[in-house]
């Protein structure tokens, strides 16, 4: 196990984002180092025999910033995990996704509630669906009823066991992971219902190319990375290596067999994954980032107020409980009865959680280096730092 507390808190960008956003304003100086044994404790019992193989936790607030780690990067090697290490971040690539297009709006370049067929014509149609009454905001709230492409049963069968290692360098386009998800009827009109679904965000991020006219890769590094000195973050595309110091990344790759036998699947092309779950980031990375979005710097006031309004997730497929959805965020009612706002994700061998307060001031960000604990290590972090017990 390793921890360490820094009276300085990570540090923020003081560039402006590109739609205006003020400087980071420094935290106080912490007035004494806070006891994190209690944290230490959860860290240690998630990586005890049996449970993730590593795990990671960074938390900043007023009175600093804190690192804590349990388990290994390596299984083989045994190599400690450590602050600067990159990690696939899953999902958590919706909150940049949906960063890019609210920017977009705050310069008048589109509107979210621009339909399908304004941005891209044709595309969205057949089988219930109708591109003239989908808008961007419903891609963003997961409420247009589009089908997830990644639930697709022959697709799906492409990722587990011995068929994720045919397939882990596949090559895919978003038009024909859009074409899967389109192939399935919609179950209900747009706005009706809440259906979480990545086909959505590679709509979205199709529209964010279309209006900038470059890729969604040069978008998040211009628009968010370097002016946020996000040095660690970016969307590898089909390089199915993570560059610089990261951990393997251990899955199950969601084999039926007891035991489950545990593989490195640390490479792979994630173009499956793209503006929904593509980027690879570090925790330091995150607590930037989501500071930077919860604290109000990187959108004017009425685009902040579009993406943390949020709609319910209990059906017609019910997601995690406790939650409300906005534009690429979510709000999470943990048991304590505290809520903390974020976004989380999983790939293979990779889950990623970066919450916090409304207001950006105090963050966690954690990662697992294995994928088959499910969000029950992130409960107990969330609750052990945001729990009645610490001030919440």
């Amino acid at each position: 196990m390793t921890s360490h507390f820094s009276t300085e808190a990570t540090t923020e960008a003081t560039t402006r984002a590109t739609t205006g956003g003020t400087p980071a304003v420094p935290a106080a100086p912490a007035a004494a180092t806070p006891d994190r044994s209690a944290m230490q404790t959860v860290l240690d019992r998630a990586a005890a025999p049996g449970g993730t193989p590593g795990i990671v936790v960074e938390v900043r607030d007023r009175r600093g910033a804190w690192f804590g780690s349990a388990g290994v990067s390596d299984t083989a090697s045994g190599e400690k995990r450590h602050p600067s290490e990159r990690f696939r971040i899953g999902s958590t690539t919706k909150a940049f996704t949906a960063t890019l297009v609210l920017q977009l709006a705050a310069e008048g370049r589109l509107s979210l509630d621009d339909t399908m067929e304004r941005w891209l014509p044709g595309m969205v149609t057949g089988n219930g669906y109708d591109g003239r009454s989908i808008t961007i905001r419903h891609l963003l709230n997961h409420t247009s009823g589009i089908f997830n492409y990644g639930n697709d049963a022959e697709f799906f069968k492409k990722g587990i066991g011995a068929e994720w290692f045919q397939h882990r360098y596949d090559s895919h386009t978003p038009a024909q992971l859009i074409g899967i998800g389109l192939a399935t009827p919609a179950p209900f009109a747009p706005g009706e219902a809440f259906l979480y679904s990545n086909t959505n965000y590679f709509l979205a991020a199709l529209i964010v190319e279309k209006v900038t006219g470059g890729t969604l890769a040069e978008a998040l590094t211009q628009r968010i990375a370097d002016p946020l000195a996000l040095t660690g973050t970016y969307l590898p595309g089909e390089e199915p290596t993570i560059r610089g110091p990261h951990p393997r990344h251990y899955s199950t790759l969601f084999a039926s067999e007891t035991p489950p036998r545990i593989h490195d699947a640390t490479e792979m092309n994630q173009s499956f994954a793209w503006a929904a779950g593509g980027i690879i980031s570090t925790t330091g990375d995150l607590q930037r980032f989501f500071g930077a979005l919860l604290g109000g710097r990187l959108l004017p006031a009425e685009q902040q107020r579009e993406m943390f309004t949020t709609v319910d997730t209990t059906g017609p497929v019910p997601w995690i409980p406790g939650t409300g959805y906005g534009l690429g965020v979510f709000s999470w009612t943990l048991p304590s009865g505290v809520t903390v706002w974020g976004n989380a994700g999983a790939t293979y061998g990779s889950w990623t959680c970066a919450m916090g307060s409304r207001d950006g001031e105090h963050l966690l960000t954690s990662q697992l280096g294995g994928d088959w604990c499910g969000l029950a290590p992130f409960v107990d972090v969330l609750g052990t730092e945001f729990g009645p017990a610490a001030g919440n």
